[in-house]
């Protein structure tokens, strides 16, 4: 089955920027549509940025417009999140996860993933 592993996160300075990277195995991630979730501490998974199968289309939380990107390698079977100008409200452990459906609204996409990551911690300091 599809596998999914992160890596990238770390402890950073309020305003620095960190590149989170996804690595899938098994199966091409050209059928996927991919996403990255975050989870903060006592709280549900929040949808952070989604990308269609062929990087024609992406979908932002508004909390991370303008400052997270999501991009994708099909040929290294790689998803990656840069994340610049970090505030502590960033702070979460962060997911990728597959899905066979791209949605343009960020409230259709937790329910429709099919794999999921284990995470990888961010943590911004003030």
């Amino acid at each position: 089955q599809l596998q999914l592993v992160e890596s990238g996160g770390g402890l950073v300075q309020a305003g620095d920027s960190l590149r989170l990277s996804c690595v899938v195995s098994r199966f091409r991630i050209r059928d996927y549509a991919m996403a990255w979730f975050r989870q903060d501490p006592g709280k549900e998974h929040e949808f952070v940025a989604g990308i269609d199968w062929r990087s024609s289309s992406t979908t932002y939380a508004d909390s991370v417009k303008g400052r997270f990107t999501i991009s994708r390698d099909n040929a290294k079977n790689t998803v990656y999140l840069q994340m610049n100008s970090l505030t502590p409200e960033d702070t979460a452990v962060y997911f990728c996860a597959s899905s066979r459906n791209y949605y343009n609204s960020r409230n259709s996409w937790k329910n429709g993933m099919d794999n999921w990551g284990h995470g990888t911690q961010v943590t911004v300091s003030s």
